[in-house]
């Protein structure tokens, strides 16, 4: 199953009666320094994930309001949905597994790819980790990420940077939290975990073990039950393992 937030093209404020928005508001634009942060902290609230209770996140309670939301502010429809805003159980479960195995990555050089809102950037940070880069394409995550990781006093660098798009650079160790939701994408980040194992790498992925999961390619480390919305999964506790390569 992949990712599946509900959504439908909606009517803005005055549309009906043709009139046109007169004094509105600057739309959001994750370029404007601010903008991003201020659009974020207004829409969600400190929550902490079920299963990681030591991590406080900027979360939403509700998809769709957050995904009208942000169409709305970038004036824009059809936009990437707010993955950043919501702990999946891939990156629950990852974030939990490094937690209680620091060791793993105690001083170590971490990339967190796909990083959404930077669960598993800020646990490998908690686990004593020497430097972590949270790398996302949408620059809103990454915006979250930088909040996240000041709320619970951490440091975690960002990249809006495709690493998908060129070889895989030397990592100590490598998150991979829920991103098999695509095909093309699960082919992308298969060809970049092999090629960050051939360079040395730890591979961490935590996946539910969605429709393009490579299965029979990972060794499983660790399972756990996560509690989820049902509204973004199909069950309320979500079977979700990491699974653990070089």
């Amino acid at each position: 199953m992949g990712r599946g937030v509900p959504h439908g093209r909606h009517v803005r404020r005055g549309e009906e009666a043709g009139e046109e928005e007169v004094n509105a508001p600057a739309r959001l634009d994750p370029a404007v320094p601010g903008s991003a942060e201020a659009f974020i902290v207004a829409n969600t609230r400190p929550l902490a994930p079920p299963l990681v209770p030591e991590i406080l996140l900027y979360l939403a309670e509700e998809s769709l309001p957050i995904w009208q939301k942000t169409e709305d502010e970038l004036g824009q429809i059809n936009v990437p949905p707010p993955y950043w805003a919501f702990a999946w159980a891939g990156g629950q479960a990852l974030a939990r597994y490094i937690l209680d195995n620091a060791a793993l990555l105690a001083g170590k050089r971490v990339l967190d790819l796909g990083a959404g809102s930077g669960l598993t950037a800020i646990a490998a940070m908690k686990a004593g980790a020497a430097e972590t880069l949270a790398a996302d394409i949408d620059r809103l995550a990454l915006a979250a990420v930088l909040l996240n990781a000041s709320h619970n006093g951490v440091v975690v660098r960002t990249t809006a940077e495709d690493l998908l798009a060129k070889p895989a650079e030397a990592w100590d160790v490598v998150l991979v939290g829920d991103l098999f939701y695509e095909r093309a994408l699960a082919e992308h980040v298969t060809r970049f975990i092999d090629e960050a194992v051939a360079g040395g790498a730890l591979i961490l992925i935590g996946d539910p073990q969605r429709n393009y999961f490579p299965k029979g390619r990972f060794t499983a480390a660790a399972e756990y039950r996560v509690p989820v919305t049902r509204e973004l999964e199909d069950a309320e506790i979500k079977r979700t393992a990491v699974w653990r390569l070089g």
